[in-house]
């Protein structure tokens, strides 16, 4: 066959291969650091000259300064911290019981047919209800007291903890498993060196959305029958129209799940430190 290239096709064809970017990075986001407080304090300015310049009532939406001098007068008459420490009593209470609970069921159902079996069916029965649905007939049952609001907490904890766990379990790919019990690696340490660490990330990921749940279900809880906490301050608030006072603790619920947040976010830097 006859050679057709051109004197310059050959030329062009002896070349060096131009060199191709790699692409093959996948999607991994980087956090920036400034993007998120940055838009805060934008937002936050148009707020604040919102309400200066008289363009919304501040009966309606109070500018964030009202809202920051609401919150200094409660913190200096000592309300701020008697309403927050019922309400971290009773996040905290809740969410311990549930999460170790929810953690022991998890993991039965990941690891056992008959718990499989049974757990999953009350699982799907049971976790629809809403939880704070039935804080009158826990009051029937344990009192009036912080026990019904601690036990509607820990349910509501319970069972989104319970789905996290089981499914982070069933994540944990067959194969490291079965390497695992070819090498006769008992029982335990397969849960614990292999079975754990896998199912790890959908755990803490649990923890965030229990951490929320635990949050609107003791301000639910407090705004039925509290006289102490942030749920029954807002409330309080809002009966007397003093929606400074209302906005105030809807701040510091926002503050509060902020630091929940970041301390998971620690707990996730310190036990998936292969990441």
């Amino acid at each position: 066959m006859l050679d057709r290239a051109t004197p310059e096709t050959r030329e062009q064809s002896t070349d060096k291969p131009r060199p191709v970017a790699f692409r093959g990075a996948g999607f991994t986001p980087v956090n920036s650091r400034y993007a998120g407080w940055i838009a805060l304090l934008v937002v936050l300015a148009i707020w604040q000259l919102a309400g200066s310049a008289g363009w919304v009532n501040p009966l309606f939406l109070p500018a964030p300064s009202a809202i920051a001098v609401a919150i200094y007068k409660l913190a200096i008459s000592g309300a701020l911290w008697q309403h927050l420490s019922w309400s971290i009593m009773r996040i905290g209470s809740g969410w311990l019981i549930g999460t170790v609970a929810g953690v022991a069921v998890g993991f039965a159902i990941g690891l056992s047919t008959l718990a499989r079996g049974v757990g999953i069916t009350f699982i799907s029965a049971l976790f629809p209800i809403p939880k704070i649905a039935l804080l009158p007939l826990l009051i029937l049952w344990l009192g009036i007291g912080e026990e019904p609001k601690i036990a509607t907490i820990a349910l509501g904890v319970f069972f989104s903890t319970a789905i996290s766990v089981y499914s982070g379990v069933d994540a944990v790919p067959r194969n490291l498993i079965r390497m695992a019990q070819s090498f006769n690696v008992p029982f335990h340490a397969i849960v614990r060196r292999v079975i754990w660490p896998g199912a790890l990330p959908s755990i803490l990921a649990g923890f965030r959305i229990t951490a929320s749940v635990a949050l609107l279900l003791v301000v639910s809880a407090e705004m039925i029958g509290a006289q102490f906490g942030i749920g029954a301050f807002v409330l309080q608030a809002g009966n007397l129209m003093q929606t400074d006072q209302l906005l105030a603790g809807v701040v510091i619920l926002s503050l509060f799940g902020l630091a929940v947040g970041k301390l998971i976010n620690l707990l996730e830097a310190r036990l998936l430190h292969w990441r």
